[in-house]
């Protein structure tokens, strides 16, 4: 099946194969009339002729909205002993392994400095057209690492590879700086065939950001501003729609870069560069609730959506609001799985509510970037409204598809395979570096960052993960002592230095089967919440008090919406694998391949299930392990356990259930 991805940034026609009525599609990038390499086909997006918030030019004012409620800084919240601190560290492993004279490699031969360094292969080889894109990854991981366990190791890394990047910015000279010539920038402005060079660009400026703003390094943003003035520079010389059109070609989240670089600075010139990398066709139907998502390729745009989200952070323009909550809700309502990832063959395939149907077009499903952007923009989202329900689609998100994909060595994946049959394949540590290899050193290196918020009245507790909390404006600490999701609960310990009057909220998520259970200090208390509410406790706290939070958990089934028969098991918050065994699987179909090659492994059998009128535990029986069960009764049992465990070995998530 030909398709567009990163690697191939061809276009290719999706095969038929839904209903006889669906017309063939291309997955695009949301072309422009008259652009001279848009596909043919661009029906993801609507006319430029009907009005719509963004038909006119767009005008900056700067007007920060202040949120609602505040992460935590990092360096306040230190993961502690579990499965979150387990993945930190092995991505802090394969961090490690990269030599930064080789990771430099190919910024030097293109600024002409000589380099002995042996070259990365993958992505980072030095013919590829995406090459350089991991550095900017690299710069981040650094960054992160350092905020969120103090790694000064790594910090050094990032602050020799931001000395070197400066040399050879000065070297290429007018503020550029990339691991490829400026010819695929020219290509880019004459609409020729080249590999998303503003987004390569685009992590690099990320990365410096990163290392400034967590490290406080000041030559990262040195390099930064002479990068982002070069984007000006270029950009400014096209007409509006000579612009539009190179937008065409995905450029990453520059603009989000951009208007941070406007707080940073103080300098709005940058977010005014910033709104030149508004693709209208792409955020106008979004901006009056108008899901036109069929046919684009998926994380092009979402990125695109996190820097409408920031620019509404600082100007206070509701249409770029309107943008990310409706794309928001549209996705996680209607085109995502349910490991709470969203794509096939990169790309929506079909319309709103009709996953059944994308399933049957391809296996190349949840593109684990996706995810990765969709977390950043749920958090943006929960920072503006402190609304309890969007924590619950981040947590399905980072305990069903962000917490399995990264393995022992570090090793990450692309595609999260949901189709019957399918396995888990990883990259190589030196020969892959594919855009998910870049975002995964990133999210294992920030996993502390949206357990903990905090507003005028005290602290939200989001996520139930093994971690401390360090208020050091209020003399106040926070150990979360937790084995979940292998336990069903946590338990909170107070270290004040003085008394503290404060609300203690803590998420009581929707999937709590009942009531969860309090008690304080040992004693069980009257407080409680509904699920999907926050359950507040107000009093003064002193050092050694202790809440324990039960959250029971249950066994509960999920629909397609177009077949409500395909049906996921889940317990509380966990995806149920099946677990079909290890027939065809070599170390060459899991490690390397950027995901389940089905074509090339034997087909398994995927069990139907006759269990439609009969309740859950009627066929589903707990197993001898904690959290595993069992089919009972069925023409073919099959175990199941929590998805994010199950690796070297075929599973299947959906099941066709039939009464």
């Amino acid at each position: 099946m030909a398709k567009l991805t990163r690697r191939g940034f061809a276009v290719g026609a999706i095969a038929t194969g839904l209903a006889a009525q669906e017309k063939k599609r291309e997955i695009t990038s949301a072309s422009v009339p008259d652009d001279p390499i848009a596909p043919s086909v661009s029906e993801g997006t609507i006319a430029d002729r009907v009005p719509f918030p963004f038909g006119k030019p767009i005008e900056f004012q700067r007007q920060d909205v202040a949120p609602k409620v505040r992460p935590f800084a990092m360096t306040q919240v230190r993961l502690l002993p579990g499965v979150f601190q387990k993945a930190q560290e092995a991505n802090r492993g394969f961090v490690f392994a990269q030599t930064p004279d080789r990771l430099l490699h190919v910024f030097r031969l293109n600024a002409g400095i000589g380099s002995t360094a042996e070259a990365l292969g993958g992505w980072e080889k030095p013919d590829c057209e995406l090459r350089g894109h991991f550095v900017g990854h690299y710069l981040s991981a650094c960054a992160l690492s350092y905020a969120s366990t103090g790694d000064k190791e790594l910090k050094a890394r990032g602050e020799y590879l931001v000395a070197e990047l400066a040399k050879c910015q000065q070297r290429l000279q007018g503020g550029y700086l990339s691991a490829f010539p400026t010819e695929y920038f020219d290509r880019l402005g004459a609409r020729k065939e080249v590999w998303a060079p503003f987004y390569t660009v685009h992590k690099i400026m990320a990365g410096l950001l990163d290392m400034y703003q967590y490290c406080g390094d000041t030559q990262a943003l040195t390099v930064l501003q002479g990068m982002a003035d070069w984007a000006d520079k270029w950009s400014g010389a096209l007409s509006e729609a000579r612009m539009q059109m190179a937008l065409d070609t995905e450029f990453g989240g520059i603009a989000e870069t951009l208007y941070s670089l406007t707080v940073v600075t103080g300098d709005e010139r940058y977010a005014k560069v910033g709104d030149r990398f508004t693709k209208k066709r792409f955020v106008n139907p979004l901006a009056v609730r108008r899901d036109e998502l069929r046919g684009l390729h998926v994380n092009t745009h979402i990125p695109q959506v996190i820097a409408a989200a920031r620019r509404y952070e600082i100007s206070d323009d509701q249409c770029f609001r309107d943008v990310a909550e409706y794309f928001w809700q549209t996705v996680t309502e209607t085109r995502t799985y349910v490991t709470g990832g969203t794509s096939n063959n990169e790309g929506w395939l079909v319309g709103p509510n009709q996953l059944a149907a994308e399933l049957k077009l391809g296996h190349a499903t949840n593109e684990c970037c996706c995810s990765y952007n969709m977390l950043k923009l749920t958090r943006k989202l929960y920072e503006w409204s402190g609304d309890v329900r969007l924590f619950d689609y981040y947590e399905r998100a980072l305990l069903n598809h962000r917490l399995g994909t990264i393995n022992g060595d570090g090793q990450t994946q692309y595609y999260l395979g949901v189709a019957p049959g399918s396995w888990r394949a990883f990259g190589t540590k030196y020969d892959s570096f594919w855009c998910c290899t870049g975002t995964g050193t990133e999210e294992y290196a920030k996993l502390n960052d949206s357990i903990y918020f905090h507003d005028e009245r005290g602290i939200f507790v989001n996520l139930f993960i093994a971690s401390e909390l360090n208020w050091n404006e209020r003399k106040f600490k926070l150990r979360q002592e937790t084995r979940f999701p292998d336990e069903a609960g946590t338990t909170l310990a107070v270290d004040a230095e003085e008394p503290v009057s404060m609300t203690l909220r803590v998420r009581i998520p929707g999937w709590v089967a009942g009531s969860a259970s309090v008690k304080i200090n040992g004693k069980p208390s009257e407080v409680s919440a509904a699920p999907g509410s926050y359950l507040a406790i107000t009093r003064t706290w002193v050092k050694g008090d202790r809440v324990e939070i039960g959250l029971p958990m249950a066994l509960h089934t999920e629909g397609m919406a177009d077949d409500h028969s395909l049906r996921a098991v889940l317990y509380g918050p966990l995806v149920l694998a099946g677990k079909l065994g290890k027939e065809g699987l070599t170390q060459d179909l899991e490690i390397g391949p950027e995901g389940p090659q089905l074509d090339k492994a034997p087909k398994v059998q995927v069990p139907e299930f006759a269990a439609e009128k009969k309740e859950l535990d009627e066929w589903i029986k707990p197993g001898d392990k904690e959290l595993t069960f069992e089919t009972s009764g069925q023409k073919k049992d099959v175990a199941l356990e929590p998805f994010y465990k199950v690796s070297g070995e075929r599973y299947s998530l959906y099941w066709r259930v039939t009464s």
